[in-house]
């Protein structure tokens, strides 16, 4: 990871933004952020003490931007503008998005386009860099005009006010200030907007999101190798010739890997050649990459529109380089809405597949000579029967999930704004829906394992047998009296954490 990462006009990375949110790594304004700080902050100046009104310099906000507001009283609009935002409700949502939301707002004030004084920025870095973590509700987003009760707690605590957590305790914003030596801000006109306008909420979570399907789109191609494995299915669906015929990237890198994971395997060789009885594999085996392709494919769209939203300066008004002022409907969620409720798609289709793989290895009448449902003492233990009870569970919900939330729209602020993304309930959804996907794999995983030693004396490829190997040092050995539940959370963390790729060190 970088010692630092500087934001400016530049378009950051979505490698960076997990460095900093999840590595902690910290941020600074680059040179050319500064100065476009200052250039923009005389235009709003200037404007601040103009004849003619201006919108978020000078007037209300949102339906009530008719109203001129007086000199006098515009500091007084800017924090009350802040603390009337700061409506959330429901559990507060984890640090790893607040600290996405906060990131991704500090880089729109950063390009220069809002209109907020230098300070300002600095001291929302300072907080990232603090660790100081506002408390952010559930509840309060739309997904247009910004995520707007979540960047008001943001805003709120840059003001010295509100709640915070910090690494782990929870207590005011003051105080979290004052024990960091950071001064709270007073805002000036513009920035109240400038702090709530954007749609950096859901645009964390579709990038935290990425980054975690990325290593279970990984690991669902080995969980499906070792089931294909476990359950006597043959390699030879997945050569690269076969894949070539219908040349979606995604489904070649799945295949690939596929392949690549069954090379060595005993198991596979002892049913290779003319005496094997098997026509065709079932589909949960044979269309594993075509499944897993298109997941990955959906995911190379959505990083697109990420890459895209990275580049966007997203506030209302935006401050122009020749001093303009204007509005605009850049705020709007809908682009990173979609897509967010896309994922949810192809998340609940994987978690499907691995389901029917599992349940597949658990039905003596379709195994090809296991146990039934894996069990030490079939009728005394249940094996993983109820393992795969909270599998299809899971799946369930998963395909409730897949319901989009972009398709919904709620008027608001009396009709002006009379059409809203929903995308923050749609990011929210996927971040469930990716822990889903995490517990469903580790599932199949452990059922594959426990699959593969029953194929014993034949061994499973050198790839297979290293995860095997690395579950073994996890979770307790067979018998009657095993308890599932610690197993299955083991293997979610080895899912998590990447461990089982470590492992299988795939070059695919």
């Amino acid at each position: 990871m970088p010692e630092k990462v500087l934001l400016g006009p530049e378009p950051m990375t979505a490698a960076q933004v997990v460095d900093v949110v999840r590595g902690h790594v910290p941020v600074g304004l680059t040179d050319a952020a500064e100065k476009n700080l200052a250039a923009t902050r005389q235009h709003i100046e200037d404007l601040a003490h103009a004849v003619s009104p201006t919108y978020g310099v000078s007037t209300g906000f949102g339906a009530l931007a008719t109203r001129h507001i007086p000199v006098e009283s515009r500091t007084a609009l800017q924090r009350s503008l802040i603390r009337s935002h700061a409506a959330g409700a429901g559990p507060a949502v984890e640090t790893e998005v607040v600290r996405g939301l906060m990131l991704l707002r500090l880089r729109t004030l950063a390009s220069g386009y809002t209109g907020v004084r230098p300070g300002t920025a600095q001291t929302l870095a300072a907080l990232l860099n603090a660790g100081i973590t506002p408390i952010v509700h559930e509840y309060g987003s739309l997904g247009c005009s910004g995520d707007l009760a979540p960047l008001a707690a943001v805003a709120l605590a840059l003001m010295g006010e509100g709640d915070v957590e910090v690494r782990g305790e929870v207590m005011t914003a003051g105080e979290a200030l004052k024990r960091a030596g950071i001064e709270p801000v007073v805002l000036a006109e513009k920035e109240g907007l400038a702090l709530t306008n954007g749609t950096d909420g859901m645009l964390g979570m579709l990038l935290l999101a990425a980054a975690d399907l990325h290593r279970l789109f990984d690991i669902a191609d080995l969980t499906a190798a070792m089931s294909v494995e476990a359950l006597l299915g043959t390699d030879r669906a997945f050569a690269a010739d076969l894949q070539s015929l219908r040349p979606h990237p995604g489904q070649a890198k799945s295949a690939a890997r596929m392949w690549e994971a069954l090379q060595g395997s005993k198991i596979v060789e002892s049913h290779r050649g003319p005496d094997c009885n098997r026509v065709q594999d079932a589909y949960s085996l044979r269309c594993a990459p075509q499944v897993h392709g298109a997941a990955r494919d959906s995911l190379t769209h959505a990083e697109l529109i990420a890459e895209r939203e990275l580049a966007s300066a997203v506030d209302n008004p935006v401050v122009l380089a020749d001093g303009r002022v204007e509005s605009n409907g850049n705020f709007h969620g809908a682009p990173v809405a979609y897509v967010l409720d896309f994922l949810a798609i192809p998340i609940a289709d994987l978690a499907s597949i691995a389901e029917r793989r599992t349940d597949r290895m658990l039905d003596k009448a379709r195994s090809h000579g296991l146990p039934p449902f894996l069990a030490h003492d079939p009728g005394v233990d249940s094996g993983h029967m109820i393992a795969q009870y909270t599998q299809a569970a899971i799946v369930s919900e998963l395909k409730r999930l897949a319901v989009p939330a972009s398709v919904d729209s709620i008027p608001s602020s009396a009709m002006q704004e009379d059409h809203v993304s929903m995308g923050w309930s749609a990011a929210r959804k996927l971040r469930k829906a990716v822990d889903g996907l995490t517990t469903v794999l580790a599932i199949e995983l452990l059922t594959a394992a426990r699959a593969l030693d029953f194929r014993a004396p034949l061994e499973p490829s050198p790839v297979t047998g290293r995860v095997r190997d690395l579950l073994r040092t996890k979770v307790e050995g067979p018998g009657p009296d095993r308890h599932l539940a610690p197993e299955i959370a083991a293997a979610e963390e080895l899912v998590r954490s990447g461990a089982v790729l470590d492992a299988a060190r795939l070059e695919v």
